[in-house]
């Protein structure tokens, strides 16, 4: 403490005077007030690169805390780990280094923070160092104990700090040139505030996380490197994403919050972009990318070409295993840190990280025990459960007594899948039984028809070898072991990774798995097709998405029918769409009651002109009026306004895919973006992490599983 005092001594020797309105400021503080020195409570910062400039963070106040307590507990902070975030983020005291558990990214300092001051272009203050901030501390506890101000201080970097009084601090920067004899500080330009403590600084510091974790979500993105306008990573939208949840499950489930029954959903990210471009494939492209508009061939390089990667047979078996493996990698690290966990776990995908979720849900096993490594194709996928024999087939169809026939020509499953209707006519069988055979397997074939596209080289999008019309059973082109041949340039079947754990659902934002399938050759998805380990799929998506499609209309193709409209999170439709509804029912009232006035008219012009029948044919035509003017015009504007006929339409049922319910799910627009459709596509294509009807969607359907719902159910 003596070298403090001596220190202070000699720089409050050459302090020059106070400007005036420092002494002025220091007149007013009346010094009974500030003469008892109160320890300063510090507060945990971390600094991160943002836009190639350092922010410091503040933890948030329970992080914090327990951070201060790990520090109090001894001086000798080696070794300490404190986890952080939630879990996703451990910070080594001893080396004041906070490090990412489930992904990489660079680490980021950490410091304990007591004395701040403001920086130049953004206005945010700054923490001192831990050991500069100590040596302010202590100046000031002597300026307040013994009432003597004015101390000055010289910060590591030769900057000048002056303490005015408790409530005027002033820091001032060296001025580069100064003469030998240097300069005094009021004479360093404009000098920026310093402040003591967290709490008089302008800093947003949020509460922690819920500690109870009742369900799981891995997220993985799309194409490229970015996933919003902003250029920011999939960790950072994944982070507004739960920042989103974190506040709705406050808001919309405030009942089961308040009784404990909830706690939080962790999202976990998925990155697939940086392996795949590790693998050296960069290089190759950059030695036969034009020279000219280098931006541009840049941005496609980075993110369009990851569309052509998918359909490679080879990155696109580096892209599958790399999803797969980081979804089991990460899941067995979540069960290692959080060994009371009990939830379940469900995915998410977004763009073209949606059709990879896809592809990999398809052909995955029903039984997660007894994975064969010889038969770990795509094919297995084929044959759900146990498989009957041909004799068993026979006997359902009650053709029993042609079995011998079969047997005598060794003729199996696979070979009966071959046979024309020419072939069993040679073989002496007659047409009745030749029609039902037929039949037999062309609907076991399109029983299958979700997944005949889908083991194809390069993760299903290479069909030279499939038919067109896949429904033929006739077809010569397709093996009998139901394996795809290779088409000589070296591609092979895609061998899919097995998950460790059954994904409760699938959501898919902005999704292009409709229009993917159907460039595959898939004309239908068989209304009893579900995927073998995943109950629940919702297809979630922006009315302007350029990169969505639908994927109903492939479960029921004869029927029209609109998407499920997500409700607004604030419990009702958005104005405009309010009043672009009340607009449409009003003019169909008006073109009704016109309609029924000129059919009255016109019927009373052409009414036949016997006394007899008129009083009687009035009656008759007043009864039947209301039920006729009701009737015609709603069939003539069924197309011109879904919306009203929507409302009496019966349930549509869509298939198992999601357990019976719905499939496809429309945000509401906003009202800004309803005026140009166009200038906001690419837009509406990233908003989903930000989007509350999005994750209310999302936390709805998890919780549902579990039994809570909302406090009000949105209509």
């Amino acid at each position: 403490m003596s070298s403090v005092e001596s220190h202070q001594e000699q720089l409050s020797q050459s302090d020059p005077s106070p400007s005036p309105n420092s002494c002025s400021s220091f007149e007013l503080i009346d010094m009974d007030a500030s003469s008892l020195y109160e320890p300063v409570s510090p507060h945990w910062f971390y600094c991160k690169i943002i836009d190639s400039k350092e922010t410091w963070i503040p933890f948030n106040s329970e992080d914090s805390q327990q951070l201060e307590e790990a520090y109090d507990n001894g001086k000798d902070c080696n070794g300490r780990v404190v986890p952080t975030d939630g879990g996703r983020y451990d910070v080594h005291l001893g080396e004041r280094m906070r490090y990412a558990v489930y992904w990489d990214e660079p680490a980021s300092e950490v410091r304990r923070c007591t004395w701040f001051y403001k920086g130049d272009k953004d206005n945010k203050y700054v923490p001192y160092s831990e050991s500069f901030s100590q040596v302010l501390e202590e100046t000031y506890m002597l300026a307040v104990t013994l009432d003597e101000w004015k101390k000055k201080l010289e910060s590591p970097n030769r900057e000048i700090i002056i303490l005015h009084n408790p409530k005027l601090m002033v820091h001032y920067q060296p001025v580069a040139g100064s003469d030998e004899w240097g300069s005094t500080p009021t004479e360093q330009g404009r000098p920026r505030t310093v402040k003591r403590g967290v709490e008089n600084i302008s800093v947003d510091i949020h509460g922690g996380e819920p500690l109870q974790i009742d369900h799981l979500v891995f997220v993985v993105h799309g194409i490229g490197p970015a996933c919003d306008l902003r250029f920011r990573s999939i960790v950072q939208c994944v982070n507004d994403f739960r920042s989103v949840s974190l506040n709705l499950l406050q808001t919309h489930f405030k009942k089961a919050h308040e009784n404990h029954q909830i706690g939080r959903v962790e999202f976990l990210p998925v990155n697939w972009h940086s392996p795949l471009h590790s693998t050296g494939v960069d290089v190759d492209l950059q030695r036969i990318t034009l020279p000219s508009i280098n931006r541009l061939r840049h941005f496609t390089n980075n993110t369009i070409l990851d569309v052509f990667f998918y359909n490679s047979p080879t990155y696109c078996q580096t892209i599958v295993d790399t999803v797969a493996s980081e979804m089991n990698r990460i899941y067995k690290l979540f069960l290692q840190r959080n060994p009371d966990f009990k939830g379940g776990v469900s995915i998410a995908g977004h763009s073209l990280g949606s059709l990879i979720l896809f592809d990999i849900l398809t052909n995955q096993k029903d039984s997660l025990g007894d994975i064969d490594s010889k038969k770990d194709s795509p094919s297995v996928f084929m044959d759900q459960g146990d498989t009957p024999t041909l004799e068993e087939d026979l006997k359902k169809l009650q053709l029993s007594e042609f079995f011998s026939i079969f047997e005598k020509e060794k003729v199996d499953k696979e070979a009966l899948a071959l046979c024309t209707d020419k072939d069993l006519q040679e073989m002496g069988i007659p047409l009745g039984p030749r029609r039902k055979i037929l039949n037999y397997v062309q609907t076991r074939r399109n029983s299958v028809g979700i997944n005949r596209p889908s083991p194809q080289s390069a993760a299903g999008m290479n069909m030279s070898n499939i038919p067109k019309e896949s429904e033929h059973c006739g077809d010569t082109n397709e093996t009998g072991n139901d394996e795809y041949l290779d088409v000589g340039i070296g591609q092979v079947s895609v061998k899919y990774p097995r998950l460790t754990y059954k994904p409760e659902i699938f959501f898919a934002f902005g999704s292009p798995i409709g229009m993917f399938l159907t460039v595959r050759g898939l004309k239908r998805i068989d209304p009893n097709y579900k995927f073998p380990t995943c109950k629940g799929f919702f297809n979630i998506y922006h009315p302007f998405d350029p990169v969505a499609y639908r994927i109903e209309p492939m479960v029921v193709p004869g029927v029209e029918f609109e998407p499920m409209l997500i409700p607004h999170h604030k419990g009702r439709k958005r104005m405009h769409l309010e009043l672009r509804e009340g607009l449409t029912r009003m003019s169909m009232d008006l073109k009704n009651n016109l309609l029924g006035s000129l059919r009255m008219a016109w019927k009373s012009f052409t009414r036949a002109p016997y006394p007899a029948l008129q009083a009687s044919e009035t009656v008759d035509e007043t009864e039947a009026e209301p039920e006729s003017s009701s009737e015609k015009p709603s069939d003539v504007n069924t197309d011109e306004n879904p919306v009203a006929v929507k409302e009496d339409m019966p349930p549509i049922h869509v298939g198992m895919l999601n357990g019976g319910q719905r499939i496809d799910y429309v945000l509401q627009e906003k009202p800004i973006e309803s005026f140009n459709e166009y200038l906001f596509a690419l837009q509406s294509h990233l908003c989903y992490w930000e989007s509350e009807d999005t994750v209310l969607l999302v936390l709805k359907e998890i919780y549902q599983t579990q039994g809570i719902f909302l406090d009000q159910p949105l209509q």
